[in-house]
């Protein structure tokens, strides 16, 4: 785990460095088609939010949601990502609806800078947004 300063601006900045966005996206949606036929399905877009944790746990501590629920809550997840409704999600789809996404966290961080706790992962787009807001710093 690493701790980041992070406000709506870095992660406003990350989205909108076309480059860095996309490079990310890319790698991300690459690391999560684990049968590598370019999409992503159901399972492995379920997969990837399983591996989160956001909705099994409620600041650490384990909620309990029946299976059920947790099956409508990922099938509901998925749709929203599916655009087109082809029952996959391409590349496009992913990195629009993860735009999305980062666009709302930017907002809901607005300009205050607050420290986060981030997990070591090199997919990460959180910290991927540090890093080039890191970088640039370091650079000036």
């Amino acid at each position: 785990m690493g701790v980041v300063i992070i406000d709506g601006t870095t992660v406003r900045d990350f989205v909108n460095d076309e480059t860095q966005f996309t490079k990310n996206i890319d790698d991300q949606f690459t690391a999560l088609d684990l049968n590598n036929d370019g999409v992503l399905s159901r399972s492995e877009l379920r997969t990837a939010f399983q591996s989160l944790r956001l909705i099994e746990t409620d600041f650490g501590i384990d909620v309990a949601t029946t299976p059920e629920q947790l099956t409508r809550l990922y099938d509901s997840i998925f749709e929203q990502f599916d655009v087109d409704g082809s029952n996959t999600v391409d590349r496009h789809e992913f990195g629009s609806e993860m735009k999305k996404i980062l666009l709302a966290i930017a907002d809901g961080l607005g300009s205050s800078p607050i420290q986060m706790v981030l997990e070591d992962d090199s997919h990460g787009l959180l910290q991927k947004a540090a890093d080039l807001e890191a970088s640039k710093t370091a650079a000036a």
